[in-house]
């Protein structure tokens, strides 16, 4: 079965289930534009193909996907040529899948960061195995937790999703399912007989909950309700200033205080507030702000030196402009949500 992606992707339909599997282990299974396009192809098909009652989203390797194609990305807008069109398609992908009326089911046995990440939560179901580490570490390299960061990760209790916006600390599964992240759990030697099962049953919900054995995985490492003290404050200055004043006597404070002090000011700044603002947005309108912020990214300075110091010379020296959380204005911040007129982000086929 070939919907396209060049042998990037691969599609199968067996018993109920239709079959996605990343096939760039290589490369961690990195999404590109092929491959967001072949798996909306995939969709639109199953979608009025009755066989097809649930869809199972899975990765080759170490990783179900440990995001977009940096390397890619960096060269075009190095070039002059931001590839604005990848972007526009992945994001009508995720709000498609959050929005897909059978249910999307994705296994995820390794790496989860970024675009992977995209195609994954926002559907009814994320199963975890005692392998899967979970980050969004868009503000390390000058960039944004996009993909529907704004929408997910404000819905997380307890002030999580802003703790991973700001930190892009990687979790595993305990820290997942506590956060409501993963909805199941097992060890990873049970995922063929869960995908043998779900290919045997329609009924999505019963097979899972049969599977679920998130008492076999470590539990949760993080202190939730101190996460939820130290990023309670209403600016990313404020959050700063709680950990700093928590640092003497909490090393997670220590420790999270000199992680924040690495990343991009400015990268902070905007996802501080597209947190605040994704909270009570629908998916499709998470989608058009995020939109709307990655074209001024992709314009900007922050995004390309962070790749060239994270991704490209590996020398984790990325010089910030500015440097200072305090030197970023609000009418820098402001600059990024600002509508894009003809260039707004459409063609959302549900309402949302």
């Amino acid at each position: 079965m070939d919907f396209g992606g060049d042998g990037d992707v691969a599609f199968e339909v067996r018993g109920h289930a239709g079959i996605i599997s990343l096939t760039r282990p290589d490369a961690l299974n990195a999404i590109n534009h092929k491959m967001v396009r072949a798996m909306d192809a995939a969709l639109d098909a199953w979608q009025s193909d009755d066989r097809v009652t649930h869809i199972i989203l899975k990765g080759e390797g170490r990783a179900f996907s440990a995001g977009g194609d940096l390397l890619e990305l960096y060269r075009m807008s190095k070039s002059g040529r931001p590839h604005y069109d990848f972007f526009r398609d992945e994001y009508l992908l995720n709000a498609r899948l959050g929005v897909y009326p059978k249910p999307v089911v994705p296994m995820i046995d390794g790496i989860i960061m970024g675009g992977g990440v995209g195609v994954a939560v926002h559907g009814p179901y994320r199963v975890m195995t005692e392998n899967a580490v979970f980050a969004m570490p868009e503000v390390g390299i000058g960039f944004f937790p996009d993909v529907g960061g704004s929408h997910f990760l404000s819905r997380l209790p307890g002030h999580f999703g802003l703790f991973l916006a700001l930190t892009g600390t990687r979790i595993r599964a305990g820290d997942a399912l506590a956060s409501g992240i993963a909805t199941h759990a097992l060890p990873a030697e049970g995922l063929d007989a869960l995908e043998d099962d779900l290919c045997k049953s329609p009924d999505t919900a019963s097979v899972l909950d049969r599977h679920d054995n998130r008492e076999a995985l470590p539990a949760a490492k993080l202190d939730h309700k101190e996460i939820g003290r130290l990023f309670s404050g209403r600016s990313v200055i404020e959050v700063v200033e709680e950990l700093g004043r928590s640092a003497p006597d909490s090393e997670f404070a220590a420790k999270t205080l000199a992680a924040i002090g690495r990343n991009s000011p400015t990268s902070m700044s905007v996802a501080f507030r597209q947190l605040l603002e994704g909270v009570s947005l629908s998916l499709a309108d998470c989608m058009r702000m995020e939109y709307r912020i990655l074209v001024r990214m992709l314009q900007g300075h922050e995004f390309i030196e962070g790749i060239r110091a994270v991704i490209v010379d590996k020398t984790n020296d990325p010089t910030w402009n500015p440097a200072r959380l305090e030197d970023v204005s609000a009418d820098a911040v402001d600059a990024y949500f600002a509508h894009l007129n003809d260039d707004e982000l459409t063609g959302f086929s549900e309402v949302q």
